[in-house]
């Protein structure tokens, strides 16, 4: 059986994230594409635990190291509870943000060690890695402008403009090392245009 493909979407707050997610699961869906969508941190319910912990604001200051140690518990547990299996069994994924997340906002937000981040990676992940990433590229204050229209923050959204705007750079860092692999839409044009470069994206997994 052939394995699945495996498609992350990225970017930071108010990018429109949830909006193309609902655009790509159709188009599987109108592929007749069998698919499994999901989400990080999160996907399993132990996992889902641990991004409750991760995101809801506290007094105690959260250690940069054990945010990412959480992370990374959090994917160990969902890569072998749902992202693996579904791949194997010759399912795509859709999920909504992975490990580019991680250098992007511990790596590029945190300012961790990307070396360190490299480590867990392989050990959690092995050679795993996503098909496509599709990353929603965006001014992150105007992101945060449309964000704070959703409701109340939790502790990430309520960080400082300074932090979005390294983790933009990471991530448009991590897109231009392997162009192969990253396809950067810019989330500032209108929704049709925005869509259409997402669907071009996605045919070309069907090549």
């Amino acid at each position: 059986m052939q394995r699945g493909k495996f498609i992350t979407l990225e970017g930071g707050e108010g990018v429109g994230k949830s909006t193309n997610l609902q655009f790509v699961t159709e188009w599987l869906r109108e592929k007749g594409i069998a698919f499994v969508q999901t989400r990080e941190p999160g996907g399993t319910p132990l996992a889902e635990e641990l991004r409750e912990l991760l995101l809801s604001r506290r007094e105690e200051a959260v250690d940069p190291t054990a945010e990412l140690l959480m992370v990374f518990a959090a994917r160990a547990q969902h890569l072998a509870q749902v992202i693996k299996p579904a791949l194997e069994r010759g399912d795509w994924v859709i999920c909504d943000r992975f490990t580019d997340a991680t250098y992007a906002y511990q790596g590029g937000g945190r300012q961790l060690d990307r070396a360190l981040i490299a480590q867990l990676e392989e050990t959690v992940q092995g050679d795993l890695r996503p098909d496509r990433v599709l990353l929603l590229d965006l001014d992150p204050q105007v992101g945060l402008e449309r964000a704070a229209s959703t409701g109340a923050a939790d502790r990430f959204e309520s960080e400082q403009l300074a932090f979005f705007q390294r983790v933009r750079a990471a991530y448009r860092e991590r897109a231009e090392a392997a162009p192969e692999r990253y396809a950067v839409v810019d989330a500032s044009r209108p929704l049709e245009q925005v869509q259409q470069q997402l669907q071009s994206e996605l045919e070309k997994l069907l090549r």
